[in-house]
C-alpha cells in the first residue's frame, strides 16, 4: 500500500528530526506531546473532539471484517468500509493465525492514525484466558489447572509470556483474567475460574495481571512495551448462577458480596491495579450488572478508586432490552448502562450509537459521555499507543511466539497442576521394568483437550495422554490403544476390544473425560464440530457424572482383574464416588495444555512428583451442591446424624454432607512432617500476625508440599466460616529436607463486615489450623486480639 510506505516515510523523518532538535516535544500538539502529564493530554485531546468523535470512542469493531487482496495485504476498500474515515475505541482481534492478526493488526493501527482527523488509536482487545487466541501461539493449561498449582509465581510467568506472544501481533488488551469464584460446578465456565476461595483467587488473580501488566507501582504511571492492559471479569459473582445455568440471577446479598465476591476484584483493583473491567451478563437483587450504578460507580470507582474503564461484556448492553427486559428499546439501554458506568459497548454499538442522538435531545448530558471518553482515553495514553505506532517484525516473533522457554513453562504448568485424588497400595507410580503391556483406553486417551478459549482443539497443536505415554513408556513395553467409546456417544462398540486389551495388559490407564466448546462468548463456538460440547461458556450441566456410557465403560475395564490408572481431562468436578472406588489410582488432570500428555506421562513414570492440590470442592452428588469449604457453622447441618442407604439418618437421611475430595487435597508420593507451630501475635504494634511451623520431607522422593493456612474467629458479631483459608505456601523439599515456613496474617485478613456493614477488626480469640487441606489439619493454635 503506498500510503503506509509514505507515511512509514514521514515518521522516521519526524523521529531524524527530533533526535536533530528539528521537531520539539514544545511545537506538538499537547495531546500529542508525550512530556506532557496523561491528564493534561487527555483534557487537551477531548476538548479537540466532536461529540460524534467523543460517541465513536465508547464503541468497537472487529478486525475480522478487513480483507486482503491476492498479494496478501489487507485492501484499501475494506479499511474504509470499516472505519469510515473515523477512529473507535477498541478493536476486537480475529481468531486466527498470530502472523494474520499482526497483518490486521498493523493496517488499522496505520488507518486511523493517517485517515482520521485526529489520529487516535485504538485498543486492540483479545482473549488470553490460558494463551493468546491466536493459532501458533503458546496453549497453557486451562484456568482450573492453573489454580490447582497453588503457585502464583508460574501463573505471573505464565501471564509474562503470554503477554509478549501477543503485544507481537498488535494486542493492546486481554480480556483476562476471571475473578469468578467456582462454587457451582453445574456452571460451564467453573473451567475459567482458579477455584472456589476468594484468597486463593485473589492470589491467583493478581499474580495473573502483575505478570502481564507489570507491577502495579510501574503501570500506575503506564504499561511497558511487551506488557497488556487486563480486564478482571466478570463483576460480580457471575459464577454462582441459580440453578447453575449461565446469565441465571445470582441469588446474594452486600454481605455475601462483600465477604466473598468482592475479595478478589478489589485486589484486581486496588493491589494489581487492573486497567479495565467487565461486569456479567447477570442480575444481582434484581439489578442487571450493566445497570447498576451501585456496583459499577459507588462500590467499583468511589469507594475503590478504580480508575480505569469498563468494557462491556459482548452484547450485554443490548441485553437490557431483549432479555432483562429493564429497558424498552436500544436508546434506553444505553442510557441505563451509561449512566450505571459501563464505558465502552461491545462488541458494537447497538445501543451506544444511539448517543449522539440522546446527548443532541437532551437525554444524556454530554459530560456523561465525556466522563465514559476521558478514562478510555487515559487508558490508550497509559498504554503508549500515541507515541508507538504498531510495526510488525516477523523475525522477532519467531523468536519470541512459542518460543522453548514458554513450551517449557506450559509443561512445567501442567506438572503442577495434576491432582492425585488416590493411589491405592502405590499403583504410582509406574516401574518400566515391571511392566510388558500398557493399555491405553478411553475417548480422550488419544485428544487433546484445551478447554473453552482456544483457537483450536486439533491433535497437530499438542501432546495427547497416548503420545506422552508411548513417548516415555520405552522400546521394552509395549502400548496398545483402544477409544472404547465416545465422549457422549452411547455406543458401546468398542466394549469388546478396550475389554480385551485390559484383560491382556499389565496395567490400564483409563483417560475419560469431557470437552469443552473451543471458542466461546456470546454468538461463538465451533459449529461444526462432531463432538457434543459438555463444558464451557453456555455449556451447564444439571448432573455431573462422566458424560455418555464412560462410567459403563469404566466399569467393563476395571472388571478385568488389571490394575486400573483412571486419569480425568475435564473441566469441572465430577460426582464419581462409586468409580473411584472401582480403580487403584486417580489423577486430576483438567485441561492441561499443550504438553499435557507428556506432563501426565511424568507423573505416571514418577519423573515428576505431583503436587497439585485441589482449588475445587468435589461433591459426592449434584444434591450436595453448594458445596465449599469456607461454609459457615451452621453449613453442615445441626443433627450430625450421618445417614446412609444402610442406615438412615439425619443431614442427609440417607449420606453425608461431607464431600468426595475437599479444598486443597491432593497426594503425592512422599510424605510430609508438620511440626513446631510458632505464632507470634504482633497485631497491636505492627499489624500482623506471624504464623510458622518446620516441615519435612519424611520420604525417599523429592516433593513439593502447599503448606495451608485457615482461620477461624471464634466468637463474632456476624458468623463467620468455620475455616478460611488466608495463606499458602507451596515448599519443595528433597528427600529428609526440612524448612521453616512462615505465613502472614494482615489485619484484613482478620476484619469482618458487621452488622452495620462496617468492615472491622473485632477483639476476641482466633483459631489458627495449618495442614495440606481444610480436612487435613495437622496443627492447630491461638491467638488474642485485644
Amino acid at each position: 500500500m503506498k500510503h503506509r510506505s509514505v507515511y512509514r516515510l514521514k515518521l522516521a523523518v519526524c523521529m531524524l528530526l527530533t533526535a536533530t532538535g528539528g521537531v520539539k516535544a514544545q511545537e506538538l500538539v499537547p495531546y500529542k506531546n508525550p512530556d506532557l502529564p496523561v491528564e493534561v493530554r487527555v483534557k487537551d485531546l477531548l476538548q479537540r473532539m466532536t461529540l460524534e468523535e467523543k460517541v465513536d470512542q465508547l464503541n468497537m469493531k472487529s478486525l475480522n471484517a478487513l480483507q486482503t487482496d491476492n498479494a496478501g495485504q489487507v485492501t484499501d476498500s475494506s479499511l474504509v468500509r470499516l472505519f469510515q474515515g473515523r477512529s473507535i475505541g477498541c478493536l476486537e482481534s480475529p481468531f486466527v493465525e498470530h502472523h494474520k492478526v499482526a497483518l490486521y493488526a498493523e493496517a488499522a493501527d496505520h488507518y486511523l492514525r493517517t485517515q482520521t482527523r485526529l489520529g487516535i488509536p485504538a485498543i486492540q482487545i483479545a482473549e488470553c484466558l490460558h494463551g493468546q487466541m491466536a493459532l501458533g501461539t503458546t496453549i497453557f493449561p486451562q484456568a482450573i489447572g492453573l489454580g490447582s498449582t497453588w503457585n502464583p509465581e508460574l501463573i505471573r510467568q505464565m501471564a509474562s509470556a503470554i503477554a509478549a506472544e501477543a503485544s507481537l501481533s498488535g494486542v493492546d488488551q486481554a480480556l483476562s483474567p476471571l475473578f469468578d469464584l467456582a462454587r457451582d460446578p453445574r456452571y460451564g465456565r467453573v473451567e475459567e475460574c482458579y477455584g472456589e476461595d476468594p484468597w486463593l483467587v485473589k492470589e491467583m488473580g493478581v499474580a495473573f495481571v502483575t505478570g502481564m501488566q507489570g507491577e502495579a507501582s510501574q503501570t500506575r504511571s503506564g504499561i511497558a512495551e511487551g506488557k497488556l492492559a487486563c480486564t478482571a471479569k466478570h463483576f460480580v459473582a457471575y459464577s454462582v448462577p441459580e440453578a447453575g445455568i449461565n446469565l441465571a440471577p445470582s441469588l446474594v446479598g452486600e454481605r455475601t458480596l462483600r465477604e466473598l465476591h468482592f475479595v478478589p476484584f478489589k485486589a484486581a483493583v486496588q493491589e494489581a491495579n487492573v486497567y479495565s473491567l467487565m461486569p456479567g451478563y447477570h442480575e444481582v437483587d434484581g439489578i442487571p450488572v450493566h445497570a447498576s450504578h451501585w456496583l459499577l460507580t459507588d462500590v467499583l470507582r468511589k469507594e475503590w478508586g478504580f480508575g480505569g474503564y469498563v468494557f462491556s461484556d459482548y452484547g450485554a448492553v443490548g441485553m437490557l432490552d431483549n432479555f432483562h427486559y429493564t429497558a424498552a428499546d436500544p436508546s434506553e439501554s444505553a442510557v441505563q448502562a451509561l449512566t450505571a458506568g459501563v464505558d465502552l459497548e461491545a462488541p458494537g454499538s447497538y445501543a451506544y450509537g444511539h448517543l449522539e442522538n440522546l446527548v443532541r435531545e437532551g437525554k444524556v448530558p454530554e459530560a456523561l459521555v465525556d466522563s465514559a471518553v476521558v478514562r478510555i482515553l487515559r487508558v490508550k495514553f497509559k498504554l503508549g499507543l500515541f507515541e508507538r505506532p504498531f510495526h510488525y517484525s516477523e523475525k522477532k516473533a519467531k523468536t519470541v511466539v512459542h518460543r522453548q522457554e514458554h513450551v517449557d513453562l506450559t509443561q512445567r504448568i501442567a506438572e503442577e497442576s495434576v491432582v492425585l485424588l488416590k493411589n491405592q497400595d502405590r499403583t504410582l507410580p509406574l516401574v518400566r521394568n515391571r511392566l510388558k503391556r500398557i493399555a491405553v483406553i478411553g475417548p480422550n486417551a488419544d485428544k487433546v483437550q484445551f478447554g473453552d478459549y482456544s483457537i483450536t482443539k486439533n491433535n497437530d497443536y499438542g501432546v495427547t495422554v497416548l503420545e506422552g505415554i508411548r513417548r516415555y513408556a520405552g522400546k521394552e513395553v509395549e502400548v496398545s490403544y483402544a477409544e472404547g467409546c465416545g465422549i457422549t456417544s452411547l455406543s458401546k462398540d468398542g466394549f469388546a476390544e478396550a475389554a480385551r486389551l485390559a484383560r491382556e495388559s499389565d496395567v490400564v490407564v483409563l483417560v475419560l473425560g469431557g470437552t469443552s466448546v473451543i471458542y466461546s462468548g456470546i454468538g461463538w463456538g465451533d459449529a461444526n464440530s462432531k463432538e457434543v460440547n459438555t463444558c464451557g461458556e453456555g455449556y451447564d450441566r444439571n448432573e455431573l457424572n462422566f458424560p455418555g456410557v464412560q462410567a459403563e465403560l469404566l466399569d467393563l475395564v476395571s472388571g478385568q482383574g488389571k490394575p486400573v490408572v483412571l486419569v480425568m481431562l475435564n473441566g469441572r468436578p465430577y460426582t464419581i464416588p462409586e468409580e473411584v472406588k472401582k480403580v487403584d489410582a486417580v489423577l486430576e488432570a483438567w485441561y492441561p495444555g499443550e504438553k499435557g500428555g507428556d506432563a501426565i506421562s511424568r507423573i505416571l513414570f514418577g519423573e515428576v512428583n505431583p503436587s497439585g492440590r485441589l482449588s475445587v470442592t468435589f461433591p459426592p452428588t449434584t444434591g450436595h451442591i453448594s458445596m465449599y469449604a469456607n461454609h459457615k457453622p451452621s453449613g453442615k447441618g445441626y443433627y450430625r446424624q450421618r445417614g446412609t442407604p444402610q442406615k438412615p439418618g439425619r443431614d442427609y437421611v440417607f449420606s453425608s454432607p461431607d464431600p468426595l475430595f475437599c479444598l486443597g487435597y491432593g497426594l503425592s508420593y512422599t510424605t510430609f512432617e508438620y511440626s513446631q507451630l510458632e505464632i507470634q501475635n504482633h497485631m497491636a504494634s505492627k499489624g500482623e500476625v506471624l504464623v510458622s511451623c518446620m516441615l519435612k520431607n519424611t520420604g525417599d522422593v523429592k516433593g513439593a508440599e502447599v503448606v495451608q493456612l485457615y482461620v477461624r474467629d471464634k466468637i463474632s458479631s456476624v458468623t463467620t466460616p468455620v475455616k478460611a483459608l488466608k495463606g499458602f505456601s507451596k515448599v519443595e523439599l528433597n528427600p529428609g529436607e526440612s524448612r521453616k515456613v512462615t505465613l502472614v496474617l494482615k489485619k484484613d485478613d482478620l476484619k469482618l463486615w458487621n452488622a452495620a456493614m462496617d468492615f472491622v477488626l473485632e477483639p476476641g480469640d482466633f483459631e489458627v489450623f495449618v495442614g495440606a487441606s481444610v480436612e487435613d489439619i495437622r496443627l492447630k493454635g491461638t491467638f488474642k486480639v485485644e
